[in-house]
């Protein structure tokens, strides 16, 4: 297994409430086993707020159901699992970014991990060493949401579902408060403020052991507003009453951000080619509308498990042999949960109201939804140009992107968040956020977008800087790539599609330590 953190668990970041139905399937032992999930659901809270109030709903509808699961660290379980997957002799290859899917033909054979010691400017170093060919009978994918290697997969044999995928973005936070403000188990989420009615998303806060809460938000990568803010509107929920009330005299003490797929069924790709498979993430096996993935990407592992080993056994990892997966998951608790929930997502393009009907209807309906309704565009697609959003009717840009006041006690600027992302690269290696052209960041995009990157992306990787002639021509982009933590929302939203994202050195990136 190759994993690119500089330890198993080190890029791993959800909320997050744990399903443990995937768990009971892999190891049904796993209580006596020590896992780390100890913290079980024991308040359901579900608030819709508006800018200085809120309104709790007096009932939780079933998907938001959480008794039975656990809050957990995301972090520490996969370490966990990790060390339960060397006891049984499976070789764990850190600090390795798989870089390059390898094929013979069309076939795929394998993957090649990234070069060491490469400078800047991309010559080799003293400490050069260069990336190997690593080759397997069966590639198993599970490079997480918008992953590189699945996306060029997907791209290359032509594997999209019927409807693009969709993806959000989420931003989460660890504090620390006084152990009795929240009870160890208490699941609270909230819709409305500071979210518009046009974009999909909510806040969340999980309650853990000895005064740790889990704070966090998460927005959809389709929203039509240029000026849009997601950090900023991470910033606004928390400066919210029921909030701040919650985060009072208490410290922020890690801070990350990852994309999530939220397409739901009819997003997903065909996940077996010739000699590979496509799992969790990387696929977009998520229930959008219960806010869970971690159990159904353990499940669609171990259906690639199975699969992949009985092909190996009689010899045969043609793409034919290889459908028995995507039977495994049809005939299985995978589709059950997801083919119900197939339209949730794209229905909430069409407004906050739309969304709420069609996931209120998911149990007559069984998910069905008129089909003129449903948007197929991405996310990046359905941006609005300056000129067009903020027409006639529209608030003046000035005052519509979020701002929030940082006061370094419940809110902060994105510099302070990523020092408490564990986020370290090698200065002197090459960016690898690669822009294809940058003259349209301070052309075509500047005009026609306000250089969204600058506000996409959480960690202020992307500035536009300026040699203060007032003339616009001396814009340009700059990309400090020490501060990505790898949430590959660049990558997503781009109106462009001229970023792209790909693994640095191996190693490089956050370390979500108790996220």
């Amino acid at each position: 297994m190759l994993e690119k953190g500089r330890q198993s668990g080190s890029h791993l970041l959800s909320g997050a409430v744990l399903d443990p139905s995937g768990l009971d399937e892999l190891l049904p032992d796993w209580k006596t086993r020590g896992a780390p999930v100890e913290t079980p659901v024991q308040d359901d809270r579900i608030y819709y707020l508006t800018e200085r109030s809120q309104l709790r709903l007096p009932f939780t509808p079933a998907p938001l159901r959480n008794r039975g699961n656990y809050v957990i660290s995301l972090n520490q379980f996969g370490c966990w699992l990790s060390d339960q997957a060397e006891a049984e002799g499976i070789d764990i290859c850190t600090e390795s970014a798989g870089t390059e899917v390898l094929y013979e033909g069309n076939r795929v054979v394998g993957v090649r991990t990234g070069d060491w010691g490469l400078d800047a400017q991309g010559e080799r170093k003293g400490t050069f060493e260069p990336g190997v060919d690593i080759k397997a009978a069966v590639t198993i994918l599970a490079d997480g949401a918008r992953g590189n290697l699945t996306k060029t997969l997907i791209r290359k044999v032509g594997l999209e579902g019927p409807t693009p995928q969709a993806f959000a973005i989420g931003i989460k936070e660890l504090w620390e408060i006084p152990p009795d403000r929240v009870e160890s188990g208490t699941v609270v989420h909230t819709l409305g403020y500071p979210l518009r009615s046009e974009e999909f998303g909510g806040g969340f806060i999980y309650g853990m052991p000895e005064g740790r809460l889990a704070v966090g938000f998460v927005v959809g990568l389709d929203y039509r507003d240029p000026l849009f803010d997601p950090h900023m509107a991470f910033q606004r929920f928390k400066q919210h009453p029921v909030v701040s009330a919650v985060l009072r005299s208490g410290q922020m003490t890690r801070y990350g951000a990852k994309a999530i797929p939220e397409g739901g069924w009819r997003a997903l790709p065909r996940c077996h080619v010739d000699g590979a498979l496509i799992v969790g993430d990387a696929a977009g096996f998520l229930n959008s509308l219960r806010l869970k993935g971690i159990h159904l990407a353990m499940k669609s592992g171990i259906c690639a498990a199975d699969t992949a080993f009985e092909a190996v056994r009689e010899g045969d990892v043609s793409a034919a042999k290889l459908a028995r997966f995507q039977r495994r998951v049809n005939a299985g608790s995978v589709r059950r949960e997801l083919f119900p929930v197939r339209n949730v997502h794209q229905a909430f393009r069409a407004g906050f109201f739309a969304g709420a009907v069609c996931a209120g209807l998911v149990p007559l309906t069984g998910g069905w939804w008129p089909r003129g309704l449903l948007s197929s565009e991405t996310g990046h697609e359905r941006m609005v140009r300056l000129d067009r959003y903020y027409r006639a009717g529209r608030p003046d840009p000035e005052g519509a992107s979020n701002a929030a006041t940082v006061d370094g006690t419940v809110t902060f600027d994105r510099l302070t968040n990523v020092n408490r992302s564990g986020t370290r690269h090698e200065e002197d290696q090459p960016v690898h956020l690669l822009v294809e052209g940058t003259d349209v960041c301070r052309t075509r995009c500047r005009e026609e977008y306000g250089n969204p990157c600058v506000r996409f992306c959480p960690a202020n990787v992307y500035e536009m800087m300026s040699d203060g002639d007032g003339s616009g021509a001396g814009h340009r982009l700059h990309i400090t790539a020490s501060n990505c933590v790898h949430c590959r929302t660049c990558d997503i939203m781009d109106p462009y599609q001229i970023i792209n994202w790909v693994p640095p050195e191996g190693g490089g990136g956050p370390a979500y330590e108790g996220m």
